[in-house]
């Protein structure tokens, strides 16, 4: 289908063809073709440390860059150097991502800027059309979100709000190809986060609206040089599958929302793509066949083969019932394991403290627990608790099964409970968390929330069949706080709190980790005691995900602000708390010397 039917690419020149700023924006470094250097697959398993090119940087999903211009030495004295607004929408959760010199911002409504990385001035904008009535099929609120781009060869690759995957010329902004995934009027599927490119593969995953079925629940993957579809995995399984019987008898085409909605990551040498899933629609399981049902896979980290999609294993973190999502990063590490019996609950009387293995860990879901895994086999590790939570009472060291605290389960209309954490907010949400290899360390942004929850499907509350009225964890007033926990141990180091929301981290070589929070606050922290060593007001809600990159020498830290679901019910908690929610760029280096 030719660009001009499905978008539009703006360049400040006449045609789509050269991409140049002018109109008084000052001179653009947007690359020559000859110069355009294609990016491969070495290339993005080995990126150039100036570089971010993917949604945490890398395929193991640390969010961490070796940059270390900028140290705890100097960090206080930062400035910005360029701002951008960004486009118009109701949620704004982008990832920039920045190749030699260029940056590719994902704004919301399907709106993709390259922008010059030292200047900020625009070198073409894309405008994808968007259908009228999207609305009516998707889950509305989730409909502007774009959480990240990828990259391969010379095209900038993304998924669109109508089931499209699609790849741009880099220097461009023209469309080059696009595929359908899903027919929205269909099975419809929210595609609120971009995807991952391995080896040559475009992998993406998606939420998945109620009314799409079990068939708009796929991880799906294309050819990246020209969209030919590759495989589709669907996650909830049909007639004769494996996993079927644990949705008991209900009908197949009632099997719903099981979704798979961030981003996945990668390793290359077991040639696994890693993927969490969501809870199911209703989440209450006695309105879904029953409470001691399964309903594979939902709530389940998932080791996708890379080639075929295949299923080589599963572990699924929990029996839902109260909406607290899995489908959170998943930090693929080779590290010591040594969980410290002191402090961690759950662990697997066959470890043999000290060994080094290769593991899949981090905090997957919103009840805010860690959970270590073999990223070759699917095995159980550890575990341990961060903030309150009082949905999961043991979890078997052995099997790595997990017991619920029975007297939280819905076993009908009308029960109501004190659940922590809350959903939509979870003890951890999308919002990411990093992991740095100077300390060991995972660094996550985590809040004390719970709620009080009613299991109902009266007054259209049909989505997840759940009210709640959320409330600060008890024996605290502030929300937000930041958690330094071993990879090794799972001890925690050390923690920082605070009265708002705290959002996504990034973690740096040069002793930082930088994020923000609720209250539009952007700060640095020293990674080895949670200090703050700098702290900045942008005005409205972080709620992009932060990066570093450098040009020409000079490391720039970024910034994004907007409004998300999250921090809008966080903010509930805190009333005296009035940020705004502007979306906008901030961009900050130290003085030129």
């Amino acid at each position: 289908m030719p660009s001009s039917s499905r978008g539009t690419c703006w360049v400040v020149t006449l045609a789509c063809a050269i991409a140049t700023v002018s109109f008084g924006l000052g001179t653009a470094r947007a690359q020559p073709a000859s110069a355009f250097v294609p990016v491969t697959d070495t290339v993005l398993q080995n990126p150039d440390p100036d570089d971010w090119l993917m949604w945490r940087r890398t395929f193991d999903s640390w969010g961490y860059s070796p940059l270390d211009q900028i140290d705890r030495g100097n960090v206080g004295g930062i400035r910005m150097v360029w701002t951008r607004a960004l486009g118009a929408g109701s949620l704004q959760q982008g990832t920039p991502l920045v190749y030699n010199g260029v940056m590719y911002m994902p704004n919301p409504r399907d709106v993709i800027q390259a922008i010059d990385a030292v200047t900020g001035d625009l070198l073409w904008e894309y405008r994808r059309d968007r259908p009228d009535d999207l609305a009516d099929y998707m889950i509305a609120s989730l409909i502007d979100t774009n959480r990240n781009l990828a990259i391969y060869g010379n095209l900038i690759i993304d998924t669109s709000a109508d089931d499209f995957v699609f790849a741009l010329d880099a220097q461009t902004g023209e469309l080059v190809w696009e595929t359908q995934i899903l027919d929205y009027k269909v099975n419809p599927a929210n595609q609120t986060s971009g995807p991952i490119v391995a080896n040559g593969k475009v992998i993406s995953g998606r939420s998945c609206a109620p009314k799409g079925g079990p068939h708009a629940c796929v991880v799906v993957a294309h050819d990246a040089t020209d969209g030919q579809e590759l495989w589709r995995r669907r996650l909830i399984p049909g007639p004769g599958e494996p996993g079927d019987e644990t949705w008991g008898n209900v009908p197949f085409e009632e099997r719903r929302h099981v979704g798979a909605w961030m981003v996945p990551s990668f390793d290359p040498e077991l040639n696994l793509v890693y993927i969490g899933t969501s809870v199911t629609s209703p989440a209450p399981k006695f309105l879904l066949g029953g409470t001691d049902k399964t309903h594979l896979y939902h709530n389940s980290t998932l080791a996708l083969d890379a080639d075929t999609g295949e299923i080589v294993w599963h572990y699924q973190h929990m029996n839902d019932h109260w909406d607290l999502d899995h489908p959170f990063e998943r930090l693929l590490l080779d590290t010591v394991v040594a969980p410290d019996p002191a402090t961690v609950p759950w662990i697997n009387p066959r470890l043999r403290s000290g060994e080094v293995r290769k593991v899949i860990t981090g905090i997957p879901g919103k009840t805010g627990i860690v959970y270590t895994l073999d990223r070759a086999t699917g095995e159980f590790l550890w575990a341990t608790p961060t903030v309150a939570q009082n949905v999961i009472t043991d979890i078997d060291g052995a099997t790595g099964a997990v017991s619920l605290n029975s007297e939280l389960v819905f076993e009908r209309e009308g029960d109501e409970v004190l659940v922590c954490p809350t959903f939509v907010t979870g003890g951890k949400d999308w919002e990411a968390g990093a992991y740095s290899p100077l300390t060991k360390m995972m660094y996550y942004p985590l809040r004390n929330a719970c709620a009080q929850m009613l299991a109902t499907t009266e007054g259209g509350v049909t989505l997840y069949a759940l009210a709640k009225r959320d409330q600060i964890a008890p024996g605290t007033d502030q929300v937000g706080t930041v958690q330094a926990i071993s990879a090794e141990t799972g001890e925690i180091d050390w923690v920082y709190e605070q009265r708002a929301g705290t959002t996504s981290l990034v973690a740096t070589g040069g002793g930082l980790i930088f994020g923000g929070d609720g209250n539009g606050r952007f700060r640095a922290f020293d990674q080895d005691n949670g200090d703050v060593l700098w702290e900045i007001n942008l005005g409205s809600s972080v709620t992009g995900f932060p990066i570093t990159y450098a040009v020409d020498g000079t490391q720039y830290v970024v910034a994004s602000t907007g409004s998300s679901l999250s921090s809008r019910d966080n903010l509930r908690l805190t009333p005296e708390l009035q940020p705004g929610s502007a979306n906008n760029l901030f961009v900050f280096a130290l003085p030129e010397r």
